[in-house]
């Protein structure tokens, strides 16, 4: 008999302790979910606003994965709630969804930013150092490009140049094909595709290393712009209708156009803007000096740093900085846990 009430104590035990956990999970939210961007700039960025949301303020958080397009698409039916490094208004999906009061950006958090197409400056203009003589001395522009395809030669058709285009599903990847056909080059330039943004880098740290032209897109802010002298082809300036055509992939006549001038923010959903105002008004603050984030990107790709640790540091580093966004008991509880 004693032996039967243990054991059925013990089973009410259980039940009693699963209901339990069945009920702190029920009373527990769902995490915020961050977009997992590939890229470093804003693979840094994420982690840094994930260890404030979780060690200042107590919510847990997650990462799902997906292309720009992907994650604009997902944070507009509030699949993700939060894209750390949002370059808004440079998508169709983005503008669309924007327009529905669907998405909403957030702050000003790099200022100085910018894109376009990018050459080493020893193609222009040589170095002495490196015993490397210009190869394309008046190459200042995107219509000089039109001279240079053989200094430029694709190793796999070398009748043609090679331009270096962001990896598919990138918003950029869409714009530089349109660029392409909008200067003109499409005939005399294949259009590479990276397959990821590491295999991107790596290609146009190679060629750098070994003295090699090399025409690329590229971004800033980077560790390629910390570690690299580089030069930044001259566009035409901005213009909004052309920018529309080249953000259009089915536009079959695209204008040239400088990019949309740049304006990182931070991207998130309606439902995220209405039930968290205090992680808004934080995210509102967010301003990471184009410097110090270089710096901190340099050594995170030098020593293929995890984000999450890169992020610590910098949080370590730059007190200063971050502790300026949030308020005072917040901060205190954030540097406490670093």
């Amino acid at each position: 008999m004693k032996s039967i009430s243990t054991l059925l104590a013990g089973l009410l035990l259980t039940v009693g302790l699963a209901s339990t956990d069945s009920a702190a999970s029920a009373e527990q939210p769902a995490p915020i979910h961050f977009g997992a961007i590939g890229w470093e700039s804003g693979a840094l960025t994420t982690e840094i606003l994930r260890l404030i949301v979780e060690r200042g303020y107590g919510y847990r958080t997650d990462t799902l994965p997906g292309s720009t397009v992907s994650m604009e698409v997902a944070l507009a039916r509030n699949d993700l709630q939060v894209i750390a490094e949002e370059w808004a208004g440079r998508s169709p999906a983005w503008v669309k969804a924007e327009q529905a009061g669907q998405v909403f950006a957030l702050g000003d958090t790099v200022k100085n930013a910018e894109e376009g197409w990018w050459v080493p400056a020893y193609v222009i203009e040589g170095d002495a150092a490196r015993n490397l003589k210009p190869v394309a001395p008046e190459l200042h522009s995107v219509e000089d490009l039109k001279r240079y395809p053989q200094v430029f030669s694709d190793p796999e058709s070398p009748g043609k140049g090679r331009f270096l285009n962001s990896p598919s599903g990138w918003t950029s990847e869409t714009v530089n094909s349109q660029k392409l056909k909008a200067y003109g080059l499409d005939g005399l330039y294949n259009n590479f595709r990276s397959g990821s943004g590491a295999a991107m880098d790596a290609e146009i740290g190679s060629a750098i290393r070994r003295g090699k032209p090399v025409l690329f897109y590229y971004w800033n802010p980077t560790p390629l712009m910390g570690r690299y002298k580089l030069i930044r082809l001259e566009e035409p300036p901005f213009d909004a209708q052309a920018w529309a055509t080249l953000t259009d992939p089915a536009n079959p006549n695209p204008k040239g156009s400088r990019s949309l001038p740049a304006k990182l923010s931070i991207g998130v959903s309606k439902a995220f803007r209405e039930n968290y105002p205090d992680l808004v008004s934080v995210f509102e603050q967010v301003d990471l000096p184009i410097d110090r984030l270089n710096k901190a990107l340099a050594v995170m790709s030098e020593k293929r740093t995890p984000p999450r640790e890169a992020a610590l540091t910098f949080l370590r580093d730059n007190r200063e900085v971050w502790k300026a966004w949030l308020p005072a008991d917040i901060a205190a509880k954030v540097e406490a846990s670093l």
